[in-house]
């Protein structure tokens, strides 16, 4: 059953939404489609459902509120006027329109900003199609430093010691063997395909070839690697800002000269695989193969049938589950980031040793990965 929003407004917006993802699970495989790259009509990923959910969630927060005009309660259209998107995005930023009690002033971190504004033209397209709406400029954050070459070199060189090493331990803090196997066989497909936590936490034990030799990484059509923007953006002779506005469906922000040069160049590249395969090196290999071994006791030690197939596990009790169950994208980059806090730690002052980004984010920016081609992947699979 749908939330009795108070607002008429808020009413109507929740009912498009579920149009596109519904809450009714029964409902999900006939969602309607919403513009997607080049304005070809696409279902929405569960993930975006989640945030267009969220959204409506924050109108009806932000409902009621004195800096909210009066009428914006009396149709969905009018939540998509420049006065009423104005408002609303200054307390979006400014943090008041938080689900969370205790959370509510903080403001919003620029990457949930940018996914507001993009929920906001998605729905702006559906409420308001005929309409060229405001939308608000959310400044690219200033990437933080990736891995230096070397670093990452003596990194890589020390992936098979660590990862076949006992625990590590310093002060009462320190990681379990187990742990380490995961963090260490993490950060080597990392360092071999430049795969996002994403993309990383979705590999299954059919994703590794045999001798743990490559993997096969799924790239996510709605994150596609950064070069492909570009080689868009140079084929069509537009900035890559412009590419990825048109790949989002924002196609009232572009002229429909630059989308259909856009659209051109798209057509002229040949479609990315659906599986792109990346050779494992050495220090890889045994950090994975450390990994396997572990993971194979984890699970074996389940009691459920879940988890069986996923590459990654959780290796302690938590909501989900006993040890043993898949990892989830947010589990891989809590896991990553819990690891590596404590990897840096233990490893400080050691000779060689240079603390590893907090982010797997500043780990992959730093992978210049090649792919095998398709013939390379046809004489690897004999």
């Amino acid at each position: 059953m749908s939330r009795p929003y108070a607002a008429a407004s808020v009413r109507q917006l929740a009912a498009v939404v579920d149009e596109v993802a519904p809450r009714d699970r029964a409902g999900w495989d006939g969602r309607a489609r919403v513009p997607g790259a080049g304005g070809v009509p696409l279902q929405v990923p569960a993930e975006r459902a989640r945030q267009l959910w969220m959204l409506v969630g924050m109108f009806d927060r932000a409902m009621g509120r004195e800096e909210m005009p009066y009428w914006a309660d009396r149709s969905a259209a009018k939540l998509f006027t420049h006065l009423v998107l104005q408002r609303f995005w200054r307390l979006a930023v400014a943090g008041q329109l938080r689900h969370l009690a205790k959370d509510v002033g903080k403001p919003l971190p620029v990457a949930t900003l940018r996914i507001v504004r993009d929920c906001l033209g998605i729905l702006a397209g559906l409420v308001v199609p005929e309409k060229a709406v405001w939308l608000p400029v959310v400044e690219q954050p200033e990437l933080k430093e990736t891995v230096p070459a070397r670093d990452r070199a003596a990194l890589y060189r020390g992936l098979a010691d660590m990862a076949s090493a006992g625990p590590l331990e310093r002060d009462g803090i320190g990681m379990s063997g187990a742990e380490r196997a995961r963090l260490l066989a993490m950060v080597g497909l990392v360092l071999d395909s430049g795969c996002r936590s994403g993309e990383l936490a979705a590999l299954r034990l059919a994703d590794v070839a045999g001798g743990e030799r490559a993997v096969g990484v799924r790239r996510r059509p709605q994150k596609a690697p950064p070069g492909r923007v570009e080689e868009i953006a140079a084929l069509a002779e537009v900035h890559p800002s412009a590419v990825q506005a048109i790949r989002s469906g924002q196609l009232h922000q572009r002229s429909e000269a630059v989308r259909q040069r856009i659209l051109a160049a798209m057509a002229e590249l040949e479609p990315l695989p659906e599986v792109e395969w990346y050779p494992l090196r050495d220090g890889a290999r045994v950090a994975l193969r450390r990994w396997l071994q572990v993971r194979g006791e984890v699970v074996e030690a389940l009691p459920l049938e879940g988890g069986r197939s996923a590459l990654w596990v959780t290796l302690r009790a938590s909501k989900a589950g006993p040890p043993g169950v898949t990892l989830r994208p947010q589990g891989v980059r809590q896991a990553y980031a819990k690891g590596v806090t404590a990897l840096n730690f233990v490893m400080a002052g050691r000779y060689g040793w240079s603390p590893l980004p907090a982010t797997m984010e500043q780990l992959r920016r730093a992978v210049e990965a090649e792919p095998l081609s398709a013939a390379e992947v046809r004489e690897f699979a004999v």
